[in-house]
C-alpha cells in the first residue's frame, strides 16, 4: 500500500516507544519511578547520598551504598535522603549486605531501616534466607477489606544462582516466621501474609559484575530464573507478579535493549555509575575508571569473605592491587600464623603492602574490634591463624578506603570494584559529551542509555518486519538530554 501521491511507500507502521515503554509499567507504578531503571547500590557509600538524590529526581529508583558504613552513618544518610526527597518518599532505598561472619550487624542495619521507616531494601551478597531479610519483607504486612495480603516494604535481592533465586521466590519457611513471631519480631498476622507471598516481588538476576560476582552471562542466567519463577508462581498461585531486573554487564544502550528484550522488568547499573561526579569514588580513582577497557579486570580476594575464599572482581589497570591481595591469600594457606612467615617475605609485606610491623596492624585491628565486636578481638588473641587472617583483612579493607578518599601515595594499592562492562562503557562514551568526566552525570548515563535502548529496539522492530536498516541505526551516540 502507498500513502499519498508522489510519496515514498510504506513499508512498515509502528507506534511511538518511549525509554518509559521498556520495562514493566506495573513495576514503575509500583515504586514511583518514571523510567524502568534502578541505580544500584556501591559499598561504602559509593552510592551517595547525593546519587540517590539525583537519580530519583531524574526518574529512576536508586538504592543508598549502606553496606560496609557504621550504623551512625547509615543513620545520617537516611536523615539527609528523606529529606531531601520529601515529595519522593518510596522511589529508593538502602542496601542490605550478607554479614556471615557478623549476623548481628545484618539485625542492627534491619532495625534501623524498619525505625527510619525505610520502604524497599537491596539484598546483596545472600546465599540463603535470614531472619533480618524476612522480618523486613514481612513487617507491616496486613490484609485489605477485600482479603488481600498488601506490603509494606519491598525486598530486592539480588541473585545469581536459581537455587537461592529460588528461596527469595518462595513463601518464607513456617519455621522461621513461627521463630520471629515467637521472639516478638513479627506479629502472628504478619507471619500469616508473608506465608501467602513470595519473600520478594522483584529479584534483581546479576550477571558478571564489580565486587561479589558469579562471572556469569546475562543470557544464560536469566531465562533459567524467569522459567523458574513462571513454575513458582504457578505451583503457590501467586496474584501478583514477581518481577525480575537485569544486572551486571549493564553499560550500553545494546545491553539496556538486550536485557528488556530477555524480559526484564527494569535494567540495573552498577560500575559505571563510580564514574559519575556524584560517585563517592575519589577524583584519582574515577580518573582510573575512565581508562578502562573490557579486559582491565581482574578477581582478587574479598575483604568480607577472606577465610572462605570468596572473590571480588576490581580494576586492575594501574593498580597492584589484585595480585598483592592473591599474595596475602596465598600466604594463609601456606601458614599457620604471621610468626611462620618467612622471615624475607614478612619483611616485604610490612615494607611494600603493609607500611608498618605486622605487629602493629594487629594492634590497630584488635582495637577496632574490641569496639565493634569484641568476640572477633578475643578469636584473634586466642587463634594465630585468626589473627592473620585479620591482619591481612586489614588490607584489603583499607584498599578500598584509599580509593575512596584518594590517599596518592596509595594509588597502588588502589581496590576499585568493577567489571569489564566499565570498557565498554569508556568504548561507548569515547569522542562524546559523556567523555569528559565532569560530564557524566547520573542521569545523563542514566537517560542517554534509555534513550539509546529505546532507538535500537525500534531499528529492530523495523528489521525483523523487513526494513533494510543501516548498521549505524544501532550506534547511538550520547548527548546531552532533558526530559
Amino acid at each position: 500500500m502507498t500513502s499519498e501521491p508522489n510519496s515514498a511507500p510504506v513499508v512498515a507502521a509502528l507506534p511511538p516507544l518511549y525509554p518509559e515503554w521498556l520495562g514493566d509499567r506495573i513495576f514503575t507504578a509500583k515504586h514511583g519511578a518514571r523510567f524502568p531503571y534502578v541505580v544500584g547500590e556501591m559499598a561504602r557509600g559509593l552510592t551517595t547520598v547525593r546519587m540517590v538524590v539525583e537519580a530519583v529526581r531524574a526518574g529512576c529508583l536508586a538504592f543508598y551504598g549502606s553496606a560496609g558504613q557504621s550504623l551512625a552513618v547509615v543513620e545520617q544518610s537516611i536523615l539527609q535522603i528523606q529529606s531531601a526527597l520529601d515529595d519522593h518518599p518510596h522511589a529508593w532505598g538502602c542496601n542490605l549486605i550478607h554479614s556471615p561472619q557478623e549476623p548481628q550487624m545484618e539485625e542492627q542495619f534491619v532495625d534501623l531501616f524498619l525505625r527510619y521507616n525505610v520502604m524497599r531494601l537491596s539484598a546483596s551478597a545472600f546465599m540463603q534466607l535470614t531472619p533480618d531479610v524476612v522480618r523486613f519483607a514481612a513487617k507491616g504486612m496486613q490484609r485489605d477489606a477485600s482479603g488481600a495480603v498488601r506490603r509494606a516494604r519491598y525486598l530486592f535481592p539480588k541473585i545469581s544462582r536459581p537455587e537461592v533465586a529460588k528461596q527469595f521466590m518462595s513463601p518464607p519457611p513456617e519455621a522461621m516466621l513461627r521463630a520471629l513471631q515467637q521472639a516478638g519480631q513479627l506479629t502472628a498476622e504478619e507471619c500469616d501474609c508473608a506465608a501467602q507471598l513470595p519473600v520478594a516481588e522483584s529479584i534483581t538476576v546479576e550477571a558478571d559484575s564489580g565486587g561479589h560476582t558469579d562471572n556469569r552471562t546475562l543470557t544464560s542466567l536469566f531465562p533459567a530464573v524467569a522459567a523458574l519463577r513462571d513454575a513458582l508462581a504457578v505451583e503457590h498461585g501467586y496474584a501478583a507478579p514477581i518481577h525480575l531486573g537485569a544486572a551486571g554487564g549493564i553499560g550500553s544502550p545494546g545491553a539496556v535493549a538486550a536485557a528488556f528484550a530477555l524480559g526484564a522488568a527494569y535494567v540495573m547499573t552498577g560500575s559505571i555509575n563510580q564514574s559519575a561526579v556524584e560517585s563517592g569514588l575519589s577524583e584519582a580513582g574515577r580518573a582510573m575508571l575512565a581508562k578502562a577497557d573490557v579486559a582491565d579486570m581482574a578477581m582478587a580476594p574479598a575483604s568480607d569473605m577472606f577465610e572462605m575464599g570468596g572473590q571480588v572482581q576490581v580494576l586492575k589497570r594501574g593498580a597492584l592491587f589484585p595480585q598483592r591481595a592473591r599474595q596475602l591469600y596465598s600466604l594463609y594457606q601456606r601458614y599457620e600464623g604471621l610468626d611462620a612467615i618467612p622471615a624475607a617475605e614478612r619483611e616485604s609485606l610490612e615494607k611494600n603492602l603493609f607500611r608498618a610491623p605486622l605487629e602493629e596492624i594487629w594492634g590497630q585491628t584488635r582495637d577496632y574490634f574490641l569496639t565493634r565486636n569484641p568476640q572477633i578481638a578475643k578469636s584473634g588473641e586466642e587463634s594465630p591463624k585468626v589473627r592473620m587472617a585479620l591482619v591481612f583483612r586489614w588490607y584489603l579493607s583499607m584498599s578500598s578506603r584509599w580509593a575512596i578518599e584518594g590517599i596518592a601515595d596509595r594509588q597502588a594499592d588502589y581496590q576499585i570494584w568493577c567489571g569489564p562492562v566499565m570498557g565498554t562503557f569508556n568504548r561507548w562514551v569515547s569522542g562524546s559529551v559523556l567523555e569528559p568526566l565532569e560530564n557524566r552525570t547520573v542521569s545523563q548515563i542514566a537517560w542517554n542509555l534509555l534513550e539509546g535502548a529505546a532507538v535500537i529496539s525500534r531499528a529492530q522492530q523495523l528489521r525483523s518486519m523487513g526494513v533494510q536498516v543501516p548498521d549505524a541505526a544501532f550506534n547511538y551516540r550520547p548527548r546531552i538530554l532533558q526530559v
